[in-house]
């Protein structure tokens, strides 16, 4: 239901209904949605109104138009993608870059799975998760990029944010998680109004959007993070070598 008496536009509560559609898979991967009047004869609203909700969720790459065809749930299966690069902390990258990384902000809480976490950390809706938000950089003033992690609850996992402001990987490292497969992508993107605010970015400033996904065989533990970079401030380095 719609609050028009909240501070929230109405656009912004739509897009989160729909986001939310998303997530408990009430629309699953590929699925053409509702047009946008079908949107405006379910809400009630202009479809000036609805479009903007859309558009936000086009940005977040949650859905994807298709010419002549309608607005569908954008796929992704980390089992359909082949490219496997090397695990590599983001300490670890600043450090190459000739940096030292800084988390500037942490928030750690843990919460139950949603349908399309779950899906991607290989447990059941409703498991406990931890999700770990961080905002790192190169020094106390300088915003890098924000990262945002789930990885299915152990107890022994803290939920004290300090915990969380060096390298996440060598937090895992002492209960002898060590994540060796990796798949993930990246695709440049808007910032949202949220990112904007986090990253101290403008709404015409380049964001680079990466999606991780890793694994512990020995420990049969799948981490998820979305990660996402200032443009301008960030290189990502690929190395194609055999070894």
């Amino acid at each position: 239901m719609l609050h028009p008496q909240k501070t929230q536009p109405l656009y912004a509560q739509i897009a989160n209904d729909l986001r939310n559609h998303i997530r408990t898979e009430k629309w699953t991967e590929g699925q053409r949605i509702p047009t946008e009047m079908d949107l405006c004869d379910i809400y009630h609203v202009s479809r000036i109104t609805i479009r903007k909700a859309i558009d936000e969720l086009v940005r977040e790459n949650l859905l994807i138009r298709k010419k002549a065809k309608g607005t569908f749930v954008n796929q992704f299966s980390p089992e359909t993608t082949n490219h496997m690069t090397m695990v590599k902390s983001f300490t670890r990258e600043m450090l190459e870059q000739g940096k030292v990384a800084d988390t500037l902000h942490a928030e750690v809480s843990k919460i139950p799975a949603d349908y399309q976490t779950a899906k991607y950390l290989k447990i059941h809706p409703g498991d406990d998760v931890l999700l770990l938000k961080r905002i790192r950089g190169s020094s106390k003033e300088d915003v890098l990029a924000y990262f945002v992690t789930a990885i299915p609850y152990r107890p022994y996992f803290s939920l004290v944010a300090k915990d969380y402001y060096g390298s996440f990987y060598e937090y895992l490292q002492q209960f002898s998680i060590y994540p060796r497969k990796e798949v993930e992508y990246v695709e440049a993107m808007l910032a949202t109004k949220e990112l904007q605010s986090i990253l101290k970015v403008s709404n015409n400033e380049p964001i680079l959007k990466r999606v991780r996904f890793t694994n512990d065989p020995a420990s049969q533990l799948s981490e998820y993070t979305e990660c996402y970079y200032v443009g301008t401030k960030y290189k990502y380095y690929l190395d194609f070598s055999n070894e």
